[in-house]
């Protein structure tokens, strides 16, 4: 039995609602930070501050746990990652720590950034190492959080971690530099993977919680195809490997299943229609496993 971290906070309802299309629904109430997953494999689960749950996976109070690999170049954490979730507090996607300024600085790299710059940042050690490479001292002030506000009248420089930059250009600044790209990933406990039966439940975790990733990307097309328009349809149509095909009954059709990127559709139905297909029916997919 495995014990997992899940993360509070901005990336807290991805990460819930993830864990409840595998079917592996956390059982909590609003202020609840020790919840259940009525799972045979999952013992304890704590919901934590994701700066917390790398370091706390190496040192073994949790065989697995979700965090940013932002927080584990931060923390410095000796984890393994055992599958990048590729989700953001918004949905898909990754995150970029960045450095910005306000938008009247004469500033357009960060190289230009001036030495003695007084900078704010939750990333203080990914920062310090950042600027050292630059060979630019700067004056680092550790934040707590709504770290954009801070600049001008604080600070020079933030240091903050962004999906699109909006929040930043609507507080009147801009990037000029980036750090590193982060995203959502589950973290593992060393000495967990090297337990033969604790590496076999976290095999299985990983599996189903993959499946919901990869098929949030997939939808999988239906459809009738006249005998005659068969080799045209499947010119048109992409698969995992090949389409099943299959004859119907008593007239000379054929139908046709195939799963597909869900950003293919809207072009590719109109096609199958041109090409010959018929009661083309497009079907969501819960859970896919390679």
């Amino acid at each position: 039995m495995i014990t997992i971290a899940l993360p509070k906070g901005s990336l807290e309802a991805q990460t819930l609602q993830v864990f409840k299309e595998a079917d592996l629904e956390v059982r909590r109430t609003d202020r609840d930070y020790n919840p259940r997953i009525d799972d045979p494999r999952i013992g304890k689960v704590k919901i934590l501050r994701p700066q917390e749950i790398p370091l706390y996976v190496q040192m073994g109070y949790f065989d697995l746990g979700i965090s940013g690999v932002d927080w584990v170049e931060e923390s410095g954490a000796d984890v393994v990652e055992i599958a990048n979730l590729s989700y953001s507090k918004t949905g898909e996607g990754n995150v970029k720590i960045v450095v910005a300024v306000h938008r009247d600085e004469p500033i357009e790299d960060v190289t230009a950034i001036r030495p003695g710059s007084r900078v704010t940042t939750e990333y203080p050690r990914v920062t310090e190492r950042f600027f050292e490479n630059l060979g630019i001292p700067v004056r680092l002030f550790p934040s707590y959080g709504a770290s954009e506000a801070k600049v001008p009248d604080l600070m020079d420089v933030v240091v903050d971690l962004t999906e699109t930059g909006s929040t930043l250009r609507k507080n009147g600044l801009k990037i000029v530099g980036e750090i590193m790209e982060s995203h959502t990933a589950l973290l593992a406990n060393r000495d967990s993977l090297r337990d033969p039966e604790k590496r076999r439940e976290i095999d299985e975790i990983a599996t189903l919680l993959m499946g919901v990733i990869e098929a949030r990307h997939q939808v999988l097309l239906t459809m009738n195809v006249p005998a005659a328009a068969l080799e045209r349809v499947i010119e048109v149509l992409p698969a995992m490997k090949k389409p099943t095909i299959s004859q119907l009954h008593g007239i000379d059709f054929f139908s046709i299943q195939t799963a597909v990127q869900k950003g293919l559709v809207n072009s590719l139905i109109p096609a199958l229609k041109a090409a010959g297909a018929e009661d083309i029916l497009e079907i969501p997919i819960t859970k896919i496993v390679r």
